[in-house]
């Protein structure tokens, strides 16, 4: 049983209904899936959903540019107008990692100091929803798998005292010590797929790997990725539709069969006639 959480919107009404409500409000979750399988569309419906309530939300964006995050909020018919932008290549210049000469590894020190300006993005914006795109992104620059569970579990415990909720987007090709630490570390874990059968249409599917204290529909979900965004149909549990079984009976229509049946035939019941 739910203990009382507040709830924050995915901003997909089908998810929504997979999650029982929404995300348990202030925790941060990872979203996997390769390449295609629609994390970015994901992310931007939950920053416009926040966005379109007077939040604050920021977009993290550590592997695609603005240009590109832009296009894909085009293509759904979108304005971003409402969400805030950080680039790492953004980082990059402000680090001035290009020009610096050091003893140390540069990988190392641009690993520590996106971080920490990052943090200070956070710090300044004070938004309510949060999304990185793409973790693994970070994990790339962290040589050190150690390293970087030690940088997302701090900011993990920062989202936490803020009350932030957040998105960790991972494309799933990260090596595999890398995603197990990422799914430990996150309250909730969301699995994204897209198949290609051998006869048919592509289908993509979602699925709830984890998601602490709270219920959520189990299995496999269908969705899919149309102008206007991600659309995602929960798969139906037999049990949440039975209809109350009417006991009302009907005369066939002919006396003497109605004098065989007992007068009646049974409403609701399939009648075979020969």
């Amino acid at each position: 049983m739910n203990s009382e959480v507040d709830l924050v919107s995915s901003g997909i009404a089908g998810l929504d209904d997979v999650l029982q409500g929404g995300w348990p409000k202030g925790r941060m979750y990872l979203m996997e899936g390769f390449p295609g399988t629609g994390k970015t569309t994901l992310g931007l419906q939950f920053l416009l959903d926040g966005a379109a309530r007077g939040e604050r939300v920021l977009y993290i964006a550590l592997s695609e540019s603005k240009d590109e995050i832009d296009q894909v909020a085009r293509s759904h018919g979108w304005s971003l107008d409402g969400v805030s932008l950080f680039e790492l290549d953004a980082a990059g210049r402000a680090l001035g990692l290009e020009d610096q000469q050091t003893m140390f590894d540069p990988s190392d020190i641009e690993f520590r100091e996106t971080n920490r300006l990052l943090l200070e993005e956070v710090e300044r914006l004070s938004p309510t929803r949060i999304v990185f795109d793409s973790l693994s992104e970070l994990a790339l620059l962290a040589r050190d798998p150690m390293a970087f569970r030690r940088e997302v579990l701090m900011l993990k415990r920062v989202f936490s005292k803020s009350n932030v909720t957040v998105l960790l987007l991972s494309d799933s090709t990260s090596p595999e010590s890398v995603d197990r630490q990422l799914e430990s570390l996150a309250h909730g874990v969301l699995r994204l797929e897209a198949l290609s059968p051998e006869y048919g249409a592509d289908r993509r599917r979602l699925r709830m790997v984890k998601l602490r204290g709270k219920t959520y529909r189990a299995g496999y979900h269908d969705y899919r990725i149309e102008s206007g965004g991600m659309k995602v149909y929960p798969r139906l549990i037999a049990s949440e539709h039975r209809q109350p079984f009417d006991t009302a009976l009907l005369c066939s229509g002919t006396a003497r069969l109605d004098a065989l049946l007992g007068g009646v035939l049974a409403r609701g019941r399939s009648t075979l006639m020969l």
